[in-house]
């Protein structure tokens, strides 16, 4: 629950220091006073979307900070969720609004997105506004309220998982269809590609590179045999002179017979001899060589056609050699596809009759599900709509099969007749304000006893009633108090009598500024702001009379906490 509220620079509230109790807590003040402001400076701390106009004029930044105690298993296990400790079962939440614009948003002191924030908010509180009424005007929101009454939540994922898979395999049919109308000319391009390539029989993505490396050499074959020739007689010499090699050896001969007497002359003959050797071993390398270099012309022909070839191929679908063996591989896989996709859409036009009769079924048991729950939920609006003084109301939850839709079904709208021997109608066109206000709080209780969130706002519940419907908002605002902490901002004296705890929200002018306040009354506070609700700013003493029979006249003890 919420157990205290600070606010600072929001708006006309300067600075605001708020205890709650964990029963019936009612706000009053005059219009204008700033109750609007409270509820906004609660709806920013749970994470709604604010404005930097709410912070007050003249300041850098606005500050809501709320502490929860009595946290619900929801709440723990979302905070576990979201991996934020909740110390000793109290939350902290704490929002900042600057006045350029910007946000910080943090729990326990730990920042988060304003996002997260929202996420526990949802958890913690619930506020119904005036606006919320046009929820009743809006029959495509019905279905919501009935499936949160007969929590049918686990039902509608179930079809909602199986109805998500049925949209997906119709897309995909779609698809295959669409493609199946382009499939004859993506077919021939394919078959053009695959031949173009496939007669190549490419298989080594790099045969263009040693192509290449093998016509360089035989166009310049002819150039290098001469080369080769020139260096072979250079060594070994012709019919009519000597050649290197010979003349080497010649030398190393000259000397053998005077290394013994000059010994420094044997490393020279050594290493004439070792060239000698070594000329020889040169001489006939060239030779095989020369041998090797015979081009053949055929050979030749065949090389240039063959590069030509695959140059052809690179520049269409490369541009490397290896693009254009995987261009050929994913040709061969595309068209086996779409040869095959015939028997694919056979396969998954199965597969969807399948699931459609799946979600159908899963439709069907939903639609029992929640006529049951309408059921269930006629009777029980109905007896709280007796209490708060409609006991001629006739409440009809409207069944319309229809189409297979995210939600199933079903199309649902409320139907009521609030006189007697009048048929059910639409509510947007025959409910007034009042009605709309306690028909509301009756959705709203018999929603209440079905979730576990622990704290419920009405702001001006009382919108259009007077008189005994007034009073009986006030005492089943108090019944609900009994199970969840209930904040209410009204206007009527019938309902803040029973409030245990009593707030007024005080709009004062100090110097130049206007100053908004909220203070706890007392049992006499409570008297003097109750006739100024009935009687206005002329209190008589018959007023005051008349407020203190009303507060003493609520049976419970709530006068005695005040004092």
């Amino acid at each position: 629950m919420l157990k205290e509220l600070y606010i600072e620079n929001l708006a006309v509230i300067e600075k605001a220091s708020i205890d709650f109790t964990g029963s019936f807590n009612a706000f009053t003040g005059e219009t204008g006073a700033g109750k609007s402001i409270l509820i906004n400076g609660i709806n920013a701390i749970l994470g709604q979307r604010v404005t930097k106009d709410i912070v007050r004029t003249g300041e850098s930044k606005a500050v809501i900070s709320a502490l929860f105690t009595d946290l619900g298993k929801n709440v723990t296990d979302k905070l576990a969720e979201l991996g934020i400790n909740a110390e000793e079962g109290q939350l902290v939440l704490t929002r900042e609004i600057r006045s350029d614009g910007g946000s910080v948003a943090r729990i326990n002191q730990r920042a988060v997105n304003v996002s997260v924030l929202r996420e526990i908010g949802e958890q913690l509180v619930n506020i119904h506004g005036q606006h919320d009424n046009q929820i009743l005007m809006s029959p495509e929101k019905h279905i919501q309220i009935l499936d949160a009454y007969g929590e049918s939540e686990p039902l509608l994922e179930d079809y909602r998982k199986s109805f998500r898979e049925l949209q997906k395999i119709a897309k995909k049919i779609n698809t295959v269809r669409a493609d199946n109308s382009r499939k004859e000319f993506r077919i021939a391009d394919l078959n053009e590609i695959i031949k173009e390539i496939g007669v190549l029989d490419i298989t080594n993505p790099e045969e263009d590179i040693e192509i290449s490396a093998e016509l360089e050499l035989s166009k310049n074959a002819v150039a290098i045999s001469e080369a080769l020739y020139a260096a072979k007689m250079i060594l070994s010499g012709d019919d009519d002179s000597s050649g290197a090699e010979e003349m080497v050896s010649d030398a190393a001969s000259r000397l053998e017979g005077y290394t013994e007497i000059m010994q420094e002359l044997l490393p020279v003959y050594e290493r004439l001899n070792s060239a000698a050797i070594e000329l020889e071993d040169i001489s006939e390398e060239i030779s095989s060589l020369l041998d090797g270099l015979d081009v053949d012309p055929q050979r030749f022909e065949w090389l240039n056609q063959r590069y030509d070839s695959l140059k052809r191929v690179c520049r269409k679908y490369g541009p490397e050699l290896s693009d254009v063996i995987k261009t050929y591989e994913t040709s061969l896989k595309e068209l086996e596809e779409l040869e095959g996709s015939e028997q694919n859409l056979a396969a998954l036009c199965e597969e969807k009759n399948k699931l459609l009769t799946e979600v159908s079924l899963k439709a069907k048991a939903l639609s029992e599900h929640r006529r049951r729950s309408g059921d269930r939920f006629v009777k029980q609006v109905t007896s709280e709509l007796e209490f708060l003084n409609m006991p001629n109301v006739r409440l009809v939850v409207s069944f319309n099969p229809g189409k297979l839709t995210i939600n199933g079904m079903d199309s649902i709208e409320f139907l009521i007749s609030a006189n007697l021997g009048e048929e059910p109608k639409p509510i947007a066109k025959i409910a007034s304000g009042g009605e709309l206000s306690r028909i509301m709080l009756a959705l709203k209780n018999v929603i209440a006893e079905k979730d576990s969130i622990a704290t419920l706002i009405f702001d001006e519940i009382d919108t259009g009633v007077s008189g005994r419907a007034a009073q009986k908002i006030g005492l089943k605002l108090k019944q609900i108090s009994g199970l969840r902490q209930v904040l209410c901002v009204t206007h009527l004296a019938q309902i803040a009598v029973m409030a245990d705890n009593h707030l007024l929200i005080e709009k004062n002018i100090v110097g130049d500024r206007t100053s908004t306040t909220v203070k706890k009354l007392d049992f006499e506070g409570r008297k003097q702001e109750i006739a100024r609700i009935m009687g206005g700013d002329n209190i008589s003493e018959l007023t005051l009379e008349n407020a203190e029979e009303m507060l003493n006249s609520v049976k419970d003890p709530f006068q005695e906490n005040a004092d």
